[in-house]
Formats: structure tokens, sequence, C-alpha cells
């Protein structure tokens, strides 16, 4: 955040404290403005030419540039995978609860590794229910891998939408 008389540009496009435009002046101009409201000259980005600038209090300007940390924080955290294991033979009340933690899961914005435990032939009743739970689940997400059948499990992750 550059501010008052760090700012190098010879002249800024001008944004009163209430948010109204004031045009291009010069930044002599604009600091001298600035003093006399007994505000800060913040510039907002100095990607463009003439640089855009406001006038905010002093204190705001401080919170301003915590809360841009903030979300940019937010933003920067990486979905988790969260896993849900089940078997070929599981109940429709049991299967019903498990949709229900995968759907919560999806809405918090975490991905479901969906993993169903299989022993001799059962891999077409796996590859059916976790098809089943692909399309209760398609509101809340999508599928990140196609069913993977490997051993003695089959898995499929859904990432939230």
């Amino acid at each position: 955040m550059i501010k008052n008389e760090k700012i190098k540009a010879s002249e800024v496009q001008l944004t009163g404290v209430n948010g109204e435009d004031l045009g291009v002046m010069a930044t002599t101009e604009a600091l001298a403005l600035a003093k006399r409201l007994k505000v800060d000259l913040v510039c907002t980005s100095l990607m463009s030419s003439p640089p855009p600038c406001k006038l905010i209090g002093a204190g705001q300007a401080k919170q301003e540039a915590l809360q841009e940390k903030h979300q940019a924080r937010k933003q920067e955290k990486a979905p988790k995978v969260k896993e849900l294991r089940l078997t070929p033979h599981i109940e429709d009340h049991d299967l019903d609860t498990k949709c229900q933690q995968a759907r919560r899961i999806l809405q918090a914005g975490d991905a479901v590794m969906l993993v169903v435990k299989i022993s001799g032939k059962e891999g077409s009743q796996a590859k059916a229910l976790l098809e089943q739970i692909i399309r209760e689940m398609a509101p809340f997400g999508t599928k990140r891998t196609g069913i993977q059948l490997s051993g003695k499990q089959a898995a499929v992750q859904l990432d939230p939408l």
C-alpha cells in the first residue's frame, strides 16, 4: 500500500472520501486536498496510468489492507479431501446417512472420496453403488475421476461445485 508522499506519479485519478470521482489531478494538488481534509492519499493500483488513488481516513486504510490480506488467505486455502467408506451390501438407511454426510462435506467446500471395500466378485455391485451416489450428489458436486476399481476397493472423488 503506497500512501501520501511515497506516490511518485505526476498525476493521479482521484476518488473522494465518500466514493465520488474527483477526476485526474496533479499529485501535489491531491496531497494538499488530503492534508486539508485530514485524511490519507492511498494508491490502489500501480498498473494503470494515471494510477487510481483514494482519500481514506488514517485508521481505515490499515483496516482495509488487513481485510484484503484476510480475504486472500481465505481464498488460498486448498479444499481438503474427506474419505467416506462403504460396502456394496449397505442398507438403504445407512446409504442415506452416508449421502447426507457427503452432501454436508461438499457444501462446506471440501472434496469427498467415496471408497467401497470389495471382496471377491462384488466389483459390479460396488460400481453400481458409486454410480447411484454420483447421481444423487450431482446438484452438490462433480466427479473428478472416473470410478476406479483396484484390488479390494472401488473409489471415486467428488469435487464441490
